[in-house]
């Protein structure tokens, strides 16, 4: 009898970590939707040649970079019923602050791949009488992508693991369910769960980020 009851209550638990892992993908994809291409934004306010838009990018970064992301979620959350007047909904605070922030990080990664790319290339495809847009998305686009790949998939198995930091302004996902779990069941066992869901996502990012470095391997 005990055995049984111990199994539905493992039951229950699982299905209620499963549920909430729902809403950690849920910050997790559109924290990559939002991010990739306002990083792309960024980049090119980073890399702009006019001296007060690189200015602004670079304190921008400065700021985003050097503040904790716990600090960023907390600020777009509670500042704007100050500022404005106008409070924001949690879950689409918690997207802004984390799309920002893994921007931030992106547009860098962007940064270095752009500058790694000599400038022969550039000047060789003008030669062959390429246009600018053609050289930049035929030419110079696929071998960056091949360079910041692997540093881009390392922010993003770091962003699996920070989407537990959304629970800071009372968003409940993974890690906040198993927390409270394990604090109910006097047990270890949800937390544990919690790793094991947690690993399994990153295995999963980590194995797409190697087939696609094995797919772009002709680039070398």
């Amino acid at each position: 009898m005990l055995e049984y009851f111990a199994r539905i209550k493992i039951g229950l638990l699982l299905k209620v970590m499963v549920e909430y892992t729902g809403v950690t993908l849920n910050v997790f994809f559109l924290t990559l939707i939002f991010s990739i291409p306002l990083a792309f934004i960024i980049c090119a306010g980073r890399m702009s040649r006019v001296k007060i838009i690189s200015s602004i990018t670079n304190v921008f970064l400065l700021i985003i970079r050097g503040t904790p992301l716990m600090l960023q979620l907390i600020f777009v959350y509670f500042a704007p019923p100050y500022i404005f007047g106008v409070g924001i909904n949690r879950n689409v605070a918690a997207i802004i602050a984390m799309s920002i922030n893994y921007a931030a990080y992106f547009a860098e990664i962007y940064r270095s791949g752009f500058q790694s790319i000599p400038v022969g290339q550039y000047e060789a495809a003008k030669v062959l009488g390429f246009s600018k847009m053609h050289t930049f998305f035929r030419i110079i686009v696929p071998q960056v992508f091949k360079r910041i790949l692997p540093a881009v998939g390392n922010e993003v198995i770091t962003l699996v693991k920070d989407t537990a930091l959304v629970q800071v302004i009372g968003v409940i996902e993974l890690f906040h369910v198993a927390h409270t779990q394990s604090g109910r069941l006097v047990s270890v066992m949800p937390l544990f769960i919690a790793g094991v869901i947690y690993f399994v996502l990153n295995w999963i990012v980590s194995k797409s980020f190697d087939f696609m470095e094995k797919k772009l391997a002709y680039y070398k």
